[in-house]
């Protein structure tokens, strides 16, 4: 009597997607638990096996379940949020913003449920996620019942789950150890990318990943401002950054890799790194085109992503497998580039392979789990069938079928869906909660956009300014005379600085706003060369809150920041009404005059062309010790051998005409 499986399926075109790339028509599979025991000719498994459960699939395709290589399933509830910007202006000034407002566990649970759900209707039977919490999308995966690699990840700033990087990495590893082994999941770890990374975090995340023999997420190369900054910043690109920190003693599954050349495309080939092309993703954000068909070459495992839901906006694998086709074609101007079956390859069984799973899935073979779907390649969209080139079946399902075609999905020997039908899970309550969450979501951002200051404070690493400033300005006719009283017996210099500064100034539609001023500091030696370069993010309130006699001004800087990004994603972020731009050359004194501490500017405007100036500030904390310091003030003004009567009550950017 034939041996006993639970599931035979019968009727079937069958892609194996194996390495013969063999086809079964009319074909059959048998599953026993959760792996496939036969798969080959019907006629043939038939008669080798009787089953718990036939199911005719009616002529459908049966194939491997689609493999997501790359994506964050929680964002989800970030889809539509913020699009049509730059990847930095994005990522920095609207997703993190929220995402450290909101992401907790439950944020993160809704969203892989969500997320889940979208994956199984559109075929997809495994993908590999990168998000905080990690853990949580491991528990709603697996409750659901799909196959994924959950990768915790660890940045070197603080993030939803973790103050700390040390933070991350202990959560991490606590999380492997206790996933290491999981029918479904395979835990993994995830620094970010090797611009939010230290060198100890790149180190040490693939210290983690070697050592418990589990793969390792991360983002390389994705945008050409990445590329330059890296080789600025460590007189390389990306890749052999990267290797340089043993990056590579893991297995790697890198995402994007666009801008690699020929040399580092060897490289990830040489170290077996998988690398997740995620077309429509890289096209949105505008980050260019990965060099896909010369990846193919060198002999990478190259399988296709998604991305996450926010910057994509959907996790539809047809849709991505067939873009990647056609962009290959596209910018190669070679039609023959990329074929159908390739690009199918690479969202089965390559992209397996890329997430070092290919033992596990990727093709229908005996020993491998039973992940599957089947596809109806009947409706009018797939009409009529073409059976003269055997290889016709690939183009169907990647330029004519549409991930509403699948019918069926299997995930380790278990049926997730059955004719259209969920049977894992109920989409209905997970719609119902991301409502809620988009109402609050938009309410924070619809208050912050109102409110430069918010808007600052979003991005981080604002500090108020802790007091007001007491300033009087003059015109300066020679400036050698400042710099020859400075040497007389009633002024101790303190220290002194040489400066070259930039100043941006945005300027806002309500003045009541302040402005924000960007400025790139050069630090000039000696011998006046640039020892360094310091960029600073101000938001100036109102320049004069009282006026003392003879215009000396009580004003104050409300917050100051780093300025970690370029002027243009400032200039993209806050979207200012106007500018003004400025240069000058800065001498800065610390002294003290009259037992009270003073800095004096001598400032020469070279842009525009406005003079010099002598500028006496000094910080005050109450009202009775501004008055005090107000006429310490113009008395300095006058001991520096200038005119009191040459006050100037305008700041800067108030001299200059727009």
């Amino acid at each position: 009597m034939p041996p006993k499986v639970d599931t035979l399926l019968t009727n079937a075109i069958v892609l194996t997607m194996d390495e013969e790339m063999s086809i079964y028509e009319p074909g059959a599979l048998a599953v026993s638990g959760d792996s496939i025991l036969a798969v080959g000719p019907q006629e043939e498994i038939t008669s080798q096996y009787l089953a718990t459960e036939t199911i005719d699939c009616g002529g459908k395709v049966l194939m491997p379940g689609l493999v997501n290589a790359h994506t964050h399933v929680p964002m989800t509830l970030l889809r539509g949020l913020a699009d049509d910007l730059r990847l930095d202006v994005w990522l920095l000034g609207y997703i993190m913003p929220v995402e450290r407002e909101y992401v907790s566990p439950e944020f993160v649970r809704l969203g892989t449920s969500l997320a889940c759900v979208e994956l199984i209707r559109s075929g997809v039977t495994c993908f590999a996620d990168m998000y905080y919490f990690e853990e949580e999308v491991a528990r709603a995966t697996a409750d659901i019942g799909l196959r994924g690699l959950c990768a915790q990840t660890v940045l070197k700033f603080p993030t939803p789950d973790a103050q700390s990087f040390e933070e991350a990495l202990e959560y991490a590893e606590d999380y492997i150890k206790r996933w290491v082994g999981h029918p479904l999941i395979v835990p993994s770890i995830a620094p970010h990318a090797p611009y939010t990374c230290t060198e100890g975090i790149l180190r040490a995340t693939a210290a983690i990943a070697a050592e418990f023999d589990v793969p390792l997420h991360t983002h390389l190369a994705e945008t050409a401002i990445e590329v330059e900054n890296s080789k600025n910043q460590h007189g390389m690109p990306v890749i052999p950054y990267v290797k340089k920190q043993n990056l590579f003693d893991a297995k790697v599954l890198a995402a994007h890799c666009v801008h690699i050349d020929a040399g580092e495309i060897n490289t990830l080939a040489r170290h077996g790194a998988g690398v997740s092309h995620n077309p429509s993703s890289n096209l949105k954000l505008a980050s260019g085109v990965a060099p896909v068909t010369a990846m193919l070459e060198a002999g990478l495992k190259v399988g296709i992503g998604t991305d996450g839901p926010a910057s994509n906006n959907d996790l539809d694998m047809f849709e991505e497998v067939r873009l990647a086709a056609l962009l290959a074609k596209g910018i190669s101007g070679d039609p023959t580039v990329l074929p159908a079956k390739t690009a199918l390859l690479m969202g089965t069984r390559l992209g397996a392979e890329a997430m070092h799973l290919g033992e596990l899935i990727g093709s229908l073979e005996p020993g491998k789990r039973a992940d599957l779907i089947v596809v109806d390649i009947s409706p009018l969209h797939n009409a009529p069938r073409f059976r003269r080139d055997e290889d016709g079946i690939y183009a169907q399902l990647v330029y004519a079928a549409k991930s509403t075609d699948v019918s069926d999905v299997m995930v380790n020997g278990r049926w997730l869906m059955r004719g259209r039908q969920l049977l894992t899970t109920d989409e209905e309550a997970w719609l119902a909660q991301a409502a809620e969450y988009a109402e609050k979501v938009d309410a924070f951002l619809v208050e912050r956009e109102q409110s430069v200051l918010s808007k600052l404070i979003a991005i981080g690493g604002a500090s108020e300014q802790e007091s007001f400033e007491v300033q009087v300005k003059v015109r300066v006719p020679d400036p050698q005379v400042v710099i020859d009283s400075l040497q007389k017996p009633d002024i101790e210099v303190l220290y002194s600085r040489h400066y070259h500064e930039y100043d941006t100034y945005f300027r806002f539609p309500d003045p009541s706003q302040g402005q924000v001023r960007y400025r790139e500091d050069e630090f000039i030696g000696e011998n006046g060369e640039v020892t360094k370069v310091r960029y600073r993010l101000t938001m100036i309130g109102p320049t004069r809150e009282r006026r003392f006699p003879s215009d000396v001004l009580l004003s104050r800087s409300r917050y100051l920041a780093p300025a970690t990004h370029s002027l243009r994603f400032y200039r993209e972020y806050f979207k200012p009404s106007s500018e003004v731009f400025i240069e000058k050359d800065r001498r800065r004194w610390r002294v003290l005059y009259m037992g009270t501490e003073f800095y004096i500017n001598l400032d020469r405007m070279d842009q525009p062309d406005l003079g010099t100036f002598l500028e006496v500030k000094s910080r005050t904390w109450s009202l009775r010790d501004a008055e005090y310091k107000a006429d310490i003030a113009e008395k300095l003004i006058a001991y520096l051998g200038t005119d009191p009567a040459q006050t100037v009550t305008q700041d800067y950017v108030e001299l200059v005409k727009e």
